[in-house]
């Protein structure tokens, strides 16, 4: 089988649905996951779709990545703004990266326009909504097989 496009999502996400509905919707992380694994099938492509609330655990799957998987499609949360060792976790990692925000974070607080992840990363999502990570995984297909 293919090695899988890892899907990683940092803090809070595991509150979709739930936290700030009015910025980042209703569907659930799991609805996500869900949708995801259905166009990844389409796609021909297997996925590995990961959550957690901890920056180490994060480091851990990139790592993980380097030998197991095809591709990283990253939504960081709040690391995305910190986190120098997400970037140099991702600097390792020799496949395609592309980074996924729900909402628009140019439209936000001023903290959130920086992004240490879009250094590293060949494409950005952002402001899409949930759909956002079905655009990634449609982009994704494009970068592995090349």
């Amino acid at each position: 089988m293919a090695k899988p496009i890892f899907i990683l999502n940092g803090p809070n996400l595991n509150l979709l649905g739930l936290r700030q509905p009015e910025i980042y919707g209703r569907e659930t992380l799991e609805d996500v996951a869900e949708a995801c694994g259905a166009l990844a099938e389409d796609l021909g492509l297997a996925i590995r779709f990961q959550q957690s609330n901890h920056e180490g655990q994060l480091v851990d799957w990139i790592h993980e990545a380097r030998g197991a998987g095809a591709g990283i499609v990253i939504n960081p949360g709040a690391y995305t703004h910190t986190s120098i060792a997400i970037l140099d976790a991702l600097n390792a990692f020799e496949g395609p990266v592309i980074e996924v925000h729900i909402s628009n974070i140019h439209k936000r607080e001023a903290f959130r326009h920086h992004s240490y992840v879009s250094l590293r990363a060949e494409g950005v999502i952002a402001g899409c909504g949930t759909e956002g990570y079905l655009l990634a995984l449609r982009r994704m297909k494009t970068l592995v097989a090349r």
